[in-house]
């Protein structure tokens, strides 16, 4: 049978913009800690259980809500609810977020109240810190009296506390203790406002009992293998003779773990009162530890310390598999950058259209005896040398292989349509040198590999040519649209190489190379049968 059971409401305060965590005691709550059980946490009024995804504000980890940081829309009633198949436990806790008194570093109104003895040496305790402790968050704690930085040689900090030697009336008021933590890469203050009163030595015997200061029935985070010392902080009056001692389910820690888990000596600390500390030893955490209850008893007072596994950290891994992918692409994107032209040429040997010509080559007729020879050099001896010899490129040169008395048109007309592209080879004096019926046929060739047949044009350049003001509209065109390729070279041996930097983009933009050698240097069928005829 499912029944509930109702916990009086716990006021629970905190500062607004600092973290809070409350925790839900299992060992409270039926005793389910040792039962199959499901737990959560909710606000009241909500249906729904909070979230465990640990990067929101509010979440729950474990057994424990956890406000990174609370904000004043957080002050409310929640609740832990333990379950399993035949019971149920709901616990309240009321939430109020503050802000400081106007003008101070703390609220006059929220406050944890200690009381001390006046004598030679006190010590006050910055309280409720156990969430908040691990080896990732070690920074020292700083503490204020009345909001101001304590810099008093009497005053000493040690651990979570501040030792006050020569303890006197004038040592009562409001004290701050402040540290640092750091959440998911972001910090954030802890402070605790505490106001001291100090007390006559007869009020003091009245009053003080023995109190454990640590542990405080909390948990701690502890690897596999690893070891984990805690001590165990007892205060108590001067005459009041205890006994402190460690165990577990009520057995000496020295008797149940074969030497494992120790307990340490006793270690005091004696003026008006009594400081004791005894030490528990784990030299090596193994998996019946987590979960298992560490119970430090002194007199009549106990507390426990339990361990838990750490939760494992993804970041670590989502970074390192983020930076190896970034790696990686960045390594695929500069072997493109630099060999795309010579993995785009490998590519090109296995594909075949079926065409006749890989080019047909359109150069300008020269009226200009000076403006001669660097073209017909270029065109009908370094052209055929690389890209027919070395590459194996089948050219239609129009001057060497068209065939006498042929018409212009026609020739052009047939080549270019067996032709894959249109090479148009440029020197700055090809405006001003062409003769008239070039520019025609020049148009003509342009006209049919850009509008008809859709072929491609390589522009070169003999060398650079600042203005194609004079140019042909459609050279202008070519030249925006798709650039040139300027050929710096000369007449020597190593111009000739196939390898250099400018062949190989001229290669780039030519189509793939057919070496079909029954094909090469073949006219298309109109120009065989006029080639027959004639002879």
């Amino acid at each position: 049978m499912v029944h509930d059971v109702l916990r009086n409401q716990s006021l629970v305060s905190v500062l607004v913009g600092e973290p809070l965590a409350i925790e839900c005691f299992l060992d409270k709550t039926l005793a389910l800690q040792h039962m199959n059980y499901n737990l959560n946490w909710y606000k009241n009024g909500r249906k729904m259980s909070v979230t465990q995804v640990k990067h929101s504000r509010i979440h729950q980890h474990e057994n424990m809500l956890w406000f990174i940081p609370a904000t004043l829309e957080d002050s409310g009633s929640y609740a832990c609810v333990v379950g399993n198949l035949t019971s149920c436990s709901k616990i309240h806790f009321s939430v109020l977020v503050f802000k400081n008194t106007a003008g101070l570093c703390f609220n006059v109104e929220f406050f944890y109240a200690q009381e001390i003895p006046a004598s030679s040496n006190e010590k006050i305790v910055c309280p409720h810190l156990e969430s908040f402790r691990d080896e990732k968050n070690t920074l020292p704690i700083h503490w204020y009296k009345e909001c101001n930085l304590i810099e008093n040689e009497r005053f000493l900090t040690r651990n979570d506390d501040l030792i006050i030697t020569g303890v006197n009336v004038n040592d009562s008021g409001h004290y701050l203790c402040k540290r640092t933590y750091r959440h998911m890469g972001k910090e954030y203050n802890i402070s605790r406002n505490i106001y001291v009163t100090v007390l006559g030595k007869s009020w003091f015997y009245s009053l003080k009992k023995t109190e454990i200061l640590y542990p405080r029935n909390n948990t701690i985070e502890a690897k596999l293998g690893s070891n984990v010392i805690v001590d165990c902080n007892v205060s108590s009056v001067k005459d009041n003779s205890i006994g402190i001692s460690w165990r577990v389910n009520n057995t000496l820690v020295n008797f149940l773990f074969m030497g494992r888990v120790q307990e340490g000596i006793e270690d005091s600390f004696l003026d008006e009162y009594l400081f004791s500390t005894v030490r528990l030893n784990i030299t090596e955490v193994k998996h019946e530890d987590y979960g298992r209850q560490f119970v430090c008893l002194a007199g009549e007072v106990a507390a426990y310390i339990a361990l838990r596994q750490p939760v494992r950290n993804f970041q670590g891994y989502l970074i390192g598999g983020l930076l190896a992918s970034v790696s990686v692409i960045a390594v695929v994107l500069l072997i493109y950058k630099f060999f795309k032209i010579d993995v785009v040429l490998w590519y090109r040997k296995f594909f075949s259209d079926g065409k006749i010509y890989d080019a047909y080559v359109l150069y300008p007729k020269i009226s200009k005896i000076d403006c001669i020879y660097t073209l017909d050099c270029f065109v009908l001896q370094v052209l055929p040398e690389v890209l027919e010899r070395q590459c194996g490129y089948n050219l239609f040169i129009r001057g060497r292989d068209d065939l006498p008395g042929k018409a212009v048109v026609s020739v052009v007309d047939e080549a270019i349509k067996q032709s894959r592209r249109l090479i148009i080879v440029l020197v700055p004096e090809s405006s001003s040198c062409s003769l008239l019926e070039d520019i025609s046929t020049q148009q003509l060739a342009v006209y049919n590999a850009l509008i008809r047949d859709g072929i491609k044009v390589i522009l070169i350049e003999l060398d650079k040519i600042k203005d194609y003001t004079n140019m042909t509209e459609s050279i202008r065109y070519i030249k925006q649209k798709h650039g040139a390729l300027r050929w710096k070279g000369d007449f020597t041996r190593k111009s000739y190489s196939a390898n250099t930097r400018f062949w190989k983009n001229v290669r780039y933009q030519m189509p793939p190379r057919h070496p079909t050698s029954s094909e090469l240097h073949l006219l298309p069928t109109t120009l065989n049968t006029v080639q027959t005829t004639e002879t």
